[in-house]
């Protein structure tokens, strides 16, 4: 038993030690809109992603919390956007974020109700930048600006 404890204790100092693995989807529709949720917890607008789950690339965790918040299906990946790393950045864990653009389709709509509040396709001409969650205005005007962003 005293091994089993020894493994535990291992593994709980790594997990706590290091930041976690993100992703954000700037997901753009057909006509040149992008998809932003609301989030449930703060009521602030976000771009659709979550964290990775072990044995899942990059796209898979785009793909996978793109249909479980929005119920788009990514249709092309667009390129990175940005490799996001301040420990502040998300005030709930230290996250890695990676940020890719990617074209979707399908109807969009709430599929996480626990999570999300709303789905809403904006004009890139009417982002409620100051309005959003974590990092997202910083990785939004490094995407509008072909900036590829790194912090």
């Amino acid at each position: 038993m005293n091994g089993f404890w020894r493994v535990v204790r291992f593994f709980l100092r790594r997990f706590w030690r290091h930041p976690f693995v993100a992703v954000s989807v700037i997901a753009l529709t057909a006509g040149d809109r992008l998809i932003l949720i609301q989030r449930r917890d703060t009521g602030q607008w976000s771009l659709p992603g979550g964290m990775m789950d072990w044995g899942e690339t990059i796209l898979d965790t785009g793909a996978r919390e793109l249909a479980e918040e929005t119920g788009l299906r990514l249709k092309s990946f667009e390129g990175l956007v940005g490799v996001y790393s301040h420990p502040k950045r998300d005030p709930r864990v230290h996250a890695v974020c990676i940020a890719i653009a990617a074209r979707v389709v399908g109807e969009p709509q709430v599929v996480d109700v626990k999570e999300v509040r709303a789905v809403r396709a904006f004009p890139l001409s009417d982002l409620p930048l100051a309005d959003l969650a974590h990092d997202h205005a910083q990785q939004l005007q490094d995407y509008l600006s072909g900036h590829i962003g790194l912090t």
